[in-house]
């Protein structure tokens, strides 16, 4: 069974709607990609819509983290909170908005690691 985005066969009241065409090409969509923490750094690169590429990230070490207006690498440790799914804390996957524990301290992310294909954040708490 494909992931489809096209109108659905069935009312609110659950009455049937008869469809008026087969699915199409567009219509499609994809399974998302959970991004986790893990020892290797995993890319995949996707062709989309247009002939356009995206880049998502499958596993990540790393975070860019903005301190002070400057930049560093640090590697997460583990995923504290995560807004999107508290399920997801457990599984260790990152999304927009979770917070990690890195070796500097509580970080939160900015950046879609499964659109952008980088993972950015900010400082929130230092370590002690």
């Amino acid at each position: 069974m494909v992931i489809w985005h096209a109108k659905k066969t069935r009312k609110k009241s659950g009455g049937r709607i008869r469809p008026h065409r087969k699915k199409r090409k567009f219509e499609l969509g994809r399974i998302s990609i959970l991004t986790k923490v893990g020892e290797q750094e995993k890319r995949i690169k996707i062709r989309t819509k247009g002939g356009g590429k995206k880049i998502k990230v499958v596993s990540a070490q790393w975070v860019n983290v903005h301190v002070n207006g400057k930049t560093q690498k640090v590697k997460i440790l583990t995923v504290v909170e995560n807004p999107a799914n508290p399920h997801y804390v457990r599984r260790n996957i990152i999304t927009k908005g979770a917070i990690v524990k890195t070796e500097l301290g509580l970080v939160k992310i900015t950046s879609r690691p499964s659109q952008h294909g980088v993972l950015n954040g900010i400082l929130i708490e230092k370590s002690k």
